[in-house]
């Protein structure tokens, strides 16, 4: 299970491009990230990572990459070796689950998660997605997101958004050209939910997520 250097390299570059863009890194930012000029060389180790369980991708995808159980593990026990912070910061609060399908009310439950080595921010929360409107974004029924705390959004932003004020879904945010927010679902046999921008209060920008198998 032990990794070499450069492989840690590519597991750190991939954690911190996640934890500071909101989504996975293409092979050639890699490439640029770990001073690596071939993407063979790259692919090779991310093949590696992944037959490893330190990272998870989706097949024939682009920017597909997760980071894996073993990953966060093994994080802590170098952060411990090393008498330093593990990368991705302390427990988290679970408030909730939120719908990925059809929205549904967002209740804060007095619960936690330890995820002391996912979030380098302290105004990180977890939900739990119900449903199955985010599937092409590897989002699925059952897993953890972890949602930056924040109140505006960029144009194709996975977002935690409220709308009228008592309904909490995810998905991607678009600002339409007449004023309106568009909350675009990731699932071919659903639509989009195209709303007056008033309706629609951004709670957070998804960071994460995290699988259980």
């Amino acid at each position: 299970m032990a990794l070499t250097r450069r492989q840690w390299d590519v597991l750190d570059f991939v954690a911190g491009f996640i934890r500071k863009q909101g989504y996975s890194p293409s092979y050639e930012e890699i490439c640029l990230g770990v001073h690596v000029s071939s993407l063979a060389t790259v692919h090779k180790h991310v093949s590696t990572l992944h037959e490893k369980g330190f990272l998870v991708r989706g097949a024939h995808q682009s920017r597909s990459i997760e980071l894996g159980p073993r990953y966060f593990a093994e994080a802590r026990k170098r952060a411990r070796e090393q008498r330093a912070p593990a990368p991705w910061g302390g427990a988290l609060p679970l408030l909730g689950r939120i719908a990925a399908g059809r929205p549904l009310e967002a209740v804060e439950n007095p619960e936690s998660i330890s995820l002391a080595d996912f979030s380098g921010s302290k105004d990180v929360f977890v939900l739990q997605v119900k449903g199955d409107s985010m599937i092409e974004e590897h989002i699925l029924d059952g897993d953890y997101i972890l949602v930056e705390r924040v109140s505006v959004a960029r144009n194709g932003d996975i977002v935690v958004a409220l709308v009228n004020g008592s309904e909490a879904t995810l998905k991607r945010f678009y600002q339409e050209a007449d004023g309106r927010v568009r909350l675009q679902p990731a699932n071919p046999a659903m639509s989009a939910m195209v709303l007056p921008a008033e309706a629609v209060q951004v709670q957070g920008r998804l960071i994460g997520v995290l699988r259980r198998y």
